[in-house]
């Protein structure tokens, strides 16, 4: 057998399954979010609205955002020239880290290629360089946590998810000599839940754990400066580090952590996931820089954003289609089954010119499948009534349960 039939093989049973995963050819018009452009077969163009984008705010096409970015490829060129230690630091490098200490009242923040290198990164190093170390990962956390942890080979808790009661018990068992180390996040991105932050955090300091928050699908989202919902909670001074994304509600690319000067330098030293990495380019880190500053002082489109939530979740319920019923952006529209939910999605693309991606394993356990979608600032309350409209159209027609989840 030849490995190109090993590899064919396991492709097959995926799409047996109905979890092969196929890429909508999108081309998005700046200025215009949530509207893009699809690319069919014949190489033709339709008009579309994106309903399941991680741009959630719309700052990716934020005129001042996208001015920033040009204006510094004019003025650096396109890319960093390799990683800092060899091609050097960029003052854009060191103001967006200033700006991300700032937002999260920390004496220092590191950048990183990416929310999941800056996770997978900074686990790995906690868990390999301090003594004795214990890290403690809620149980639905993100893959890049977990990979983070597997790869630092140091000793693995899972705590029942947000059960801050089971974190105590399990911290409590651990030997006195240990470094432990409590990951989890704030917002979880597939059911949209949101931790009791709080709890969590007594329970580490009773322990004395070092606790460590990813806030990726919060950042910008949450609190009177976007700075997740730690700050929301007023509890960002009593977490040791916090981790996050410039590519989700800042709308461009990158990962980040923020802490202590003695932590991000610590991580900075020994992360290979940092060290053998080339460096963001100066135009996305002075994008960035722009992206997050206007949003610590504006709270508009926050605001926008979650009255289009809020209005999507009634209009959702009226019509009788089941969601997800949590106290976040994200609203997640249970299929169920993943062949039914790739067609839903393909109709809705097709007849309804509204892109979702269905949301399959292994991102969701089997028999969770569903869409997800992440009303913004820039849908109109036309696009609303729209969306909801055509997944009535469909329910009927898939002959789906209408009740609640």
């Amino acid at each position: 057998m030849t490995f190109d039939a090993l590899f064919q093989a396991q492709l097959d049973q995926l799409k047996s399954e109905g979890n092969y995963r196929i890429f909508a050819e999108l081309e998005r018009q700046c200025g215009a979010h949530p509207r893009a452009q699809n690319i069919c077969d014949a190489g033709e163009k339709r008009d579309i609205t994106v309903w399941c984008s991680n741009d959630y705010l719309g700052m990716g096409q934020h005129p001042d955002v996208v001015a920033r970015m040009q204006e510094v490829v004019g003025q650096c060129g396109a890319g960093a020239g390799g990683t800092r230690n060899i091609s050097g630091t960029n003052s854009h490098h060191v103001a967006l880290e200033a700006e991300l200490a700032d937002l999260h009242n920390k004496e220092a923040a590191l950048l990183f290629t990416s929310g999941y290198v800056s996770n997978w990164a900074a686990l790995s190093t906690l868990g390999s360089r301090l003594p004795n170390a214990v890290i403690l990962s809620d149980a639905l956390n993100h893959a890049s946590m977990i990979e983070g942890i597997r790869h630092s080979r140091a000793q693995k808790v899972i705590w029942r998810h947000n059960d801050p009661e089971d974190l105590d018990r399990k911290l409590a068992a651990l030997p006195a000599n240990a470094t432990k180390i409590v990951a989890f996040e704030s917002v979880y991105s597939m059911d949209g839940d949101i931790a009791p932050i709080r709890e969590i955090v007594e329970v580490c300091e009773k322990h004395g754990a070092m606790s460590y928050i990813d806030e990726v699908h919060a950042v910008g989202m949450y609190g009177p400066r976007g700075g997740g919902v730690a700050e929301r909670e007023g509890l960002m001074d009593r977490i040791t580090l916090i981790e996050g994304t410039l590519g989700k509600a800042y709308g461009v690319v990158g990962g980040y952590i923020a802490g202590s000067r003695a932590l991000c330098d610590f991580i900075r030293s020994f992360a290979s996931g940092f060290i053998f990495t080339t460096a963001l380019p100066p135009a996305i880190a002075a994008a960035a820089q722009t992206s997050i500053a206007h949003l610590k002082v504006s709270g508009e489109e926050r605001a926008r954003q979650q009255r289009q939530v809020a209005l999507l979740r009634k209009l959702l319920d009226r019509a009788g289609i089941p969601h997800l019923d949590n106290p976040s952006h994200i609203i997640p529209v249970m299929i169920k089954d993943p062949v039914k939910c790739r067609q839903i999605a393909d109709i809705l693309m097709q007849d309804f010119g509204i892109y979702v991606q269905p949301i399959n394993y292994p991102t969701v356990p089997k028999g969770t499948e569903r869409l997800r979608f992440t009303p913004g600032p820039n849908h109109t309350d036309a696009d609303l009534h729209h969306l909801v409209n055509a997944l009535t159209v469909l329910w009927k027609q898939c002959a789906l349960s209408h009740a609640v989840a």
